[in-house]
């Protein structure tokens, strides 16, 4: 029986929130293995339009935290590697994928695995910024997505979109291993990490949510 929308949200807010236990669970379970699926992951949430909602920033975190226990089989450096190379590779497949498709993804019917409303939100997003939009992009979910597929449909050239996009994930998966690593072992840290993830969570979609209510309701003569 195929499961509902509802109990996949709830079973991937599940995974998000106790992130941490998952990964100490998959590390115990699969040892170095752990790496790759860690790559798979994150080469997933960037580097296809269908899995938007797969962690992200929470996923950095929670394994740069997993590293820094005193018996982890990982490394932090090992990590930031995998990582990086993930979301590369992630954006450069997406951008490609775009290319490939062309702007006639624009017309495409709404449907369960595809959503025109955020790739039009990213677009709007792209137009505003610029080529800073794969850098900005990878510190809010769901357009950090987005913001690839759009680069090549148009948007941006390879050799411009390239540099970005290293730059974009070094930063990114940079700021949230290691500090996952050097913070994520504090006492407050430990016994708040729910809340911790909420709070990057709630950071990261901070951006679209002032622009989309900025839209909503400041009359567009006034916003010029």
């Amino acid at each position: 029986m195929t499961p509902s929308l509802p109990h996949l949200l709830t079973s991937l807010s599940d995974v998000v929130l106790h992130i941490d236990k998952h990964l100490q669970l998959l590390a115990s379970e699969y040892g170095l293995w752990l790496y790759g699926i860690l790559f798979l992951i994150v080469f997933c949430e960037t580097g296809l339009v269908v899995t938007p909602l797969l962690p992200g920033d929470s996923l950095l975190f929670a394994a740069g935290s997993l590293a820094s226990l005193p018996l982890s089989q990982l490394d932090p450096h090992l990590l930031f590697v995998v990582f990086s190379a993930a979301a590369i590779l992630g954006d450069t497949v997406n951008y490609m994928i775009g290319h490939a498709i062309g702007p006639k993804v624009f017309h495409f019917e709404q449907s369960r695995f595809f959503n025109r409303d955020h790739l039009q939100k990213t677009h709007a997003f792209f137009e505003k910024y610029g080529g800073k939009t794969i850098i900005l992009a990878r510190f809010i979910p769901v357009i950090r997505t987005f913001a690839p597929f759009v680069a090549g449909v148009g948007a941006m050239t390879y050799t411009k979109f390239i540099i970005y996009n290293v730059a974009g994930a070094l930063l990114w998966v940079g700021l949230f291993s290691y500090s996952g690593y050097y913070f994520g072992q504090l006492p407050f840290v430990r016994q708040n990490f729910k809340l911790l993830i909420l709070v990057i969570i709630v950071i990261s979609l901070l951006p679209p949510l002032v622009g989309y209510l900025r839209h909503r309701f400041i009359p567009e003569e006034s916003a010029e």
